[in-house]
This record gives C-alpha cells, structure tokens and sequence, in this order.
C-alpha cells in the first residue's frame, strides 16, 4: 500500500509539472502573451489538432467533422489563450482564400456544363433553396430585431457556409472597419443544427413525400443503364448513299457525333480507320458514339449486328492512356493527327471518371485517359506521344495557383455598383478567388496553361485552408461566445432551425412534384444547394448509387456563388 501511495503521488506530480510547464508555455506572462511567433503556431497547431480529434466524435452517426477546429479555437480563447490580432487576421483571410480557391479550381471544368439539359433543372431547385434561405433571414431580422450582422452569421452557419461567413465579415469590415464578432458568433451557435436540421429535412421529405427507397434506387439504376456517356455498337452498313464515300463524308452526312473505330470489309480482317477510309455496302463498323446519338447513327447507316471484335482482331489491343506532356495541354485532338503518326486510333476520352467522345474539335487536358486502339506497337508508340508518366503528373503546378490566387484578390477588390444598393458591393476574397478559379479551371486549357492538380493535392490545400480559416474566427469569437449564448444566444439556435429546414422542406416538395425528381437526385441537390458535405455524407449512405454525388456536385459551384453573394448583399443593404 506505501509503495502504491508513493507511486500515485510520484505520477501526481509529474502531472503537476506537466500542466503547469504547458500553462506557462501557451499563456507566459501578461507581457509576453501574444507577443511571440512561436506562441501564436503553437496554439493555432494545437487548435486545428485538438479541433479535428473533436470533430471525429460521432453521436448517433453525425460529426461536426473539420467544424470542430471552430469550437475548440473558441474554448482557447473562452480561457485566455489566444494569437496576435494582426496575425489573427491575416491567417483568417489567407486560409479562406486557399479553401474558396482549390474549390474552384476543382469544380471549374465542369461549371458550365452543369446547367446544361437535366443540369439547368436541378440548378433552378438550388436558387430556390438560396432564395427562400435569403427570404427567411430577412423575416427573421424584422421579426426579432436582432442586427443583420447576426442573421447574417445564423444564416451561414444554418447552411455550413463558411466563405459566406468569410464575405459578410469582410463586407462589414469595408464599412465599419470592424470585424463583426457577432457574425462569427451567429455562425457558430447556428453550425451544429444546421448539419442536423439538414439530415432531419431528408428524413421528413422521406415520409411526407411517402418514398419507397427501393423504388427509387432501382429506377436510378435503370436510368443509369440507358444514359451511358458512350456506347459501342456494330453496324452493317445497308445505305446506298453511303457508298463509296470516305469517313469525314459520313460525318459530314450524318450531322451526329460518333466515332468509326475499325472496319471490316467482306472477307477480310478488321483494320483501323482513318477520315480518307472508304465505304461500301456490307462493311461492318465498330462505332462509339453518345446515347442520344446511337440510335439514329444506327438507323442511317443500316442495321445493328452481333460481331465480336476482339477475336476478329487478334493482332490489336485496347488500352488506356494517360496524358502527361504540359505540350499537349488544351491541344484539339484533330491537331494531333494520332493515326497518321502512331496508327492508333482514339475512341474515347475519360476525363474526371466521365467517358467523352472523342470528336475531332475535343480539346485535351493534362490528366485526361484516352483509350486508343491499334497494333501493339504503335499503341506503345502512342504512350510514348502522350506521355502516360503518373510521376509527372503528381509533381505540384504551382504557377497556376498563385497566379490565379493575385488574380482572385484583385477581381475580389473591384468595386462595383448595384441598382438599389447604397454601398458599392466587391466580391470581396471569398468571391473574387473562387470566381478566377472556377474561370481558370475551364478554360485554362484552352490557353495552354497547366491547371491539373491530383485530388489529394487538392484536398490537402482545401483542407489547410478551412483549417486555418475556422481556427482563427474561432479565437477570434471566443471571448464573447459564452455570455452571448447566457444572455439570450440560444434563441439563435431556433432561427439557424428555420433558415435550414424551411427551405429544404419546400423546395423538396417542390423538386418531387413540379419537376418529378427522383428522390436520391433531390436529396443530393438539397444538400449542394446547402453546401452540406455532412448532408451529402449521409445521403450516399443511403444508397448504392451515386445518385446524391451527381447532383450535390451540379448544384454545388453556383450554390455556392450564390451564398457568398448573398452574404455580402444582406451586409451592404441592412448594415
């Protein structure tokens, strides 16, 4: 028992030592606090670690995953632990630009196509989502009295949108010259129902809307089966005004796009095609071409046979290919004249995991798959012509980046006027940076300049950036948070409620009546028009398609230029 005693009292005071040796190296002393770099990465380090391990803490399956780096950077600062304003400030804005900016760039190649067709729909859910979020902020700051700053702050953290905190600080720091604690106050007392309130209103449109999920998965999974990016298919060739005309004629002729991968002439093996082949009644082609285009390519060549290629073509292969040369960047696969140089022919382009036709006006970016078919030797060649070196394309291009980032701070400084509005409005450095970026990512390529990044580069510059963003509003709010929430803050937590839920709930049921939306594709929306990774994470779980992905991703970009937009806007007109 002594020697137990002496033990535990031995422990006792190493631990002593221990808290006490941490206390006087975070806090020091009056004169020193805050003064020291080293004292302000210490507690941002320790910030961000600590704030991740509590953002793992699941209950009943819901995280508040990387918003957790908010609430521990308010607990630090609730007990005096704290960083250099100045640098404070700084980290803030320079952690929001790297989050906003490698969004952009990873959401720009496909911005523009997103409101294309089904796209264009599914985008009309999301401003109606945003509209009726905007709406309920405003009625809830006559109704209440509470400042704009606040409901500003509840409406960003209803949404989990942390560049929208971002821009209305920013905003209201144009004006005032202040911060606006209370922003990132409202933000952070409305943040942990916004990410449940989000998953309740998924929950709530499953019954209202009475949804069998089978049904749906398994319609999703029809669909899928008859929208395929490309198909291959062969054709017999039974049209006379096809005869003896070349390739580039048929195209010509045709008015579709597809792509003649081989052809077989009567008697004789299958060989690769070029535009100058010839054409005559009884060929068999292999041809690729969009869904909406096979049918009728079908119907004006002749008729769909059964043939199978692999056998007839013993001395060809198919392969994957990955483009690697910087040179070939943002090049037309016309220009590239690949079957005269190589004699391959390519038939598809996989880009970001999404098959495309490979038309002759297709403009190629580094990191794009192209699946070409030929001889084995002259496909090697061709690995060879486009590089196909996975080394190359995960060193970093940081050019780009940079280049886009002062380009972003400078559109984001630009003031501009808006009818009605009294102040001049700027995009300010969540809208600025986000718009270069979302422009660079689509259409850099086109002027030769290299914007391909890995995903887990871009991840990891992503996650830097929110991880500094939310330590330092998180420090910065600290301070008041606690009596805010004792004098009557908790009240918060019911308006962030009604800006989450209320327009999930309508604009769901309008999505499934009005535009008969299936109800994965709906939840998926729903939770891009919130930009609501939790949300997201939770619908993918409820399915085995990627149904939620799709149209999280296809709303997400202009969501999320519509909110940053919104938060500046309600600032410059209420403050």
């Amino acid at each position: 028992m002594l020697t137990f005693a002496g033990d535990f009292k031995t422990t006792l005071d190493r631990m002593i030592v221990m808290m006490d040796f941490f206390r006087d190296l975070l806090v020091g002393s009056a004169t020193q606090w805050g003064g020291g770099v080293a004292h302000s990465v210490l507690v941002l380090a320790l910030v961000i670690a600590f704030g991740i391990l509590f953002g793992k803490i699941k209950i009943r399956g819901i995280s508040l995953g990387v918003t957790g780096i908010l609430f521990i950077g308010i607990a630090f600062a609730h007990f005096g632990l704290n960083v250099n304003e100045h640098l404070l400030h700084f980290i803030k804005e320079f952690g929001l630009i790297l989050f906003v900016y490698s969004i952009g760039l990873q959401v720009g190649p496909g911005f523009f196509a997103s409101f294309r067709k089904g796209g264009l729909q599914l985008n009309q859910i999301a401003i109606l989502v945003v509209f009726l979020g905007v709406l309920t902020t405003i009625a809830l700051y006559f109704i209440t009295g509470l400042p704009i700053t606040t409901m500003v702050g509840i409406m960003s953290g209803a949404v989990t949108n942390t560049p929208g905190l971002g821009a209305a600080q920013q905003a209201y720091g144009d004006i005032t010259g202040s911060t606006g604690v209370d922003i990132a106050m409202g933000y952070a007392v409305a943040y942990p129902l916004g990410v449940v309130g989000a998953i309740l209103s998924i929950l709530l449109l499953q019954y209202i809307l009475r949804v069998r999920t089978e049904k749906e998965e398994q319609e999703i999974l029809a669909e899928s089966d008859t929208h395929a990016a490309t198909i291959r298919m062969s054709v017999e060739i039974t049209n006379e005004a096809l005869e003896g005309i070349s390739v580039v004629d048929m195209h010509r002729l045709l008015l579709r796009d597809f792509v003649v991968s081989r052809i077989c002439h009567p008697g004789q093996h299958p060989t690769l095609v070029d535009g100058n082949t010839l054409l005559h009644v009884g060929d068999r082609l292999l041809v690729v071409a969009g869904q909406e285009d096979a049918d009728a390519v079908v119907a004006l060549v002749g008729k769909p046979i059964q043939m199978n290629w692999d056998d007839l073509s013993r001395d060809m292969i198919s392969r994957r290919i990955l483009i690697t040369k910087p040179e070939l960047n943002g090049k037309r696969l016309a220009d590239l004249r690949i079957r005269a140089t190589c004699g391959v022919t390519i038939t598809r382009v996989n880009r970001a995991g999404i098959d495309l036709l490979a038309s002759g006006n297709l403009l190629l970016q580094l990191g794009d798959r192209v699946t070409v078919v030929g001889p084995e030797l002259s496909v090697m060649q061709a690995e060879k012509h486009f590089g196909n070196s996975l080394k190359r394309l995960e060193h970093p291009n940081l050019l780009p980046i940079f280049i886009g980032i002062a380009l972003g701070v400078v559109l984001g400084s630009i003031s501009f006027m808006i009818p009605g509005i009294p102040q001049p409005v700027k995009l300010g450095l969540a809208g600025g940076p986000l718009i270069v970026a979302i422009l660079i990512g689509r259409y850099g390529p086109a002027y030769k300049m290299v914007t391909y990044t890995t995903m887990s580069a871009n991840l990891m510059l992503r996650e830097v950036g929110i991880s500094l963003f939310l330590a330092a509003v998180g420090l910065g709010a600290g301070e008041s948070f606690v009596p805010t929430i004792v004098n009557g803050g908790y009240m918060w937590v019911l308006y962030g409620a009604l800006i989450t839920m209320v327009p999930l709930l309508v604009a769901g049921i309008v999505g499934r009546l009005c535009f008969k939306l299936n109800y994965f594709t709906l939840i998926g929306v729903l939770s891009g028009s919130s930009t609501n990774p939790p949300a997201l994470a939770y619908s993918s779980d409820k399915t085995s398609t990627d149904a939620p992905s799709v149209g999280y991703a296809t709303v997400y970009p202009l969501s999320m230029f519509l909110r940053v937009l919104a938060a500046q806007l309600l600032i410059l007109i209420f403050a």
